[in-house]
């Protein structure tokens, strides 16, 4: 089969197509005939180098999320899997292929009505957004400021907000024409990328998702209302300044909270009980996925090429020949 897999770890050029056998499943997992792969931003941030220290080395196979046709079963695995269209969590790798393999308590069955490029729009992307708000403990009525709202995590973190009752809902993007979209989705103000601008903009918000981190991070905390929430859910511009806790400090009156939110802390049980809701909102038209471009997968260089130029909008998914 066909796998994308990091010769060198830095730039897009450093992916390369190449063939590996095909797999089988374990005990426990199942195996996948793909048909569309999300390309998201811990993509990049992996390919990069950046957090290399984690334990991943060349040779790695990116992709987290897949969506296709279950063709074989592990011991212990219900065959009644088999043939059943799947939206699957492969891990940080083991998803640019043309076959997946994934644990079955990460697969979910798919809405006959929803697309597999729809479904890897949405199934990571969905569940950040929703449990990064309940750990910044959104409550109805409170003000919200997106922090890189053009990726699917920030398109969905806007939605969410908006149908949990945010008195508004503010995003930072890069051009009036995405802040357009963004309104569309349920974004009530626009604001560039250093949080600045914005007609009648509220002077501070209740609750900060984070998708960006990177040098720029500690500006955010002045634009707190006093007991605001930071949660930090994304790195896509790297790391903040070692220093960074130094602004929270200094508005130490405010009683500000920072934290960092990944779902892996989220219970197996939790996770799959809102993806599967969600799936169902978004078969019924109550979620808005945006597919920004489908790809061969053997243009995995060309997708990440474009997200690092900051071109797209929503999520990139790459699609097997054979599907």
């Amino acid at each position: 089969m066909k796998a994308v897999e990091i010769q060198a770890f830095g730039s897009p050029e450093g992916l390369a197509v190449i063939d590996l056998p095909d797999p089988s499943p374990a005990d426990g997992q199942v195996l996948i005939a793909t048909e569309a792969i999300g390309v998201g931003g811990v993509d990049a941030v992996i390919r990069s180098g950046a957090i290399a220290g984690y334990g991943f080395k060349e040779g790695h196979i990116l992709g987290s999320e897949v969506a296709g046709t279950v063709t074989a079963v592990g011991d212990g695995v219900d065959t009644s899997w088999v043939a059943q269209r799947v939206w699957a969590f492969t891990g940080l790798g083991g998803g640019y292929v043309e076959q997946a393999i994934a644990p079955v308590e990460e697969i979910l069955p798919l809405p006959a009505n929803l697309s597999a490029a729809d479904a890897v729009t949405l199934g990571s992307s969905g569940a950040v957004a929703h449990f990064g708000l309940a750990h910044a403990r959104f409550a109805p009525g409170e003000s919200v400021l997106v922090r890189g709202a053009a990726g699917s995590i920030g398109i969905m973190t806007v939605q969410l907000a908006a149908r949990g009752g945010a008195s508004a809902v503010a995003v930072t993007t890069s051009s009036a024409e995405r802040g357009d979209r963004l309104r569309k989705l349920g974004a009530t103000h626009v604001l560039d990328r250093a949080g600045e601008g914005g007609h009648d903009a509220p002077p501070g918000y209740d609750v900060i998702i984070d998708i960006v981190a990177g040098a720029d991070l500690p500006s955010f905390f002045a634009r707190l209302n006093p007991n605001g929430r930071m949660v930090v859910v994304g790195v896509v511009a790297g790391y903040p300044p070692a220093d960074f806790g130094m602004k929270m400090m200094a508005a130490f009156g405010k009683s500000l909270s920072f934290a960092t939110f990944s779902t892996d802390t989220v219970p197996k049980p939790d996770r799959r009980a809102v993806r599967t809701e969600q799936f169902e909102a978004a078969s019924r038209g109550e979620l808005q996925m945006v597919v920004h471009e489908l790809l061969p997968l053997e243009q995995a260089v060309l997708a990440h090429q474009k997200m690092d130029a900051g071109e797209v909008f929503g999520r990139i998914v790459l699609v097997p020949s054979g599907s």
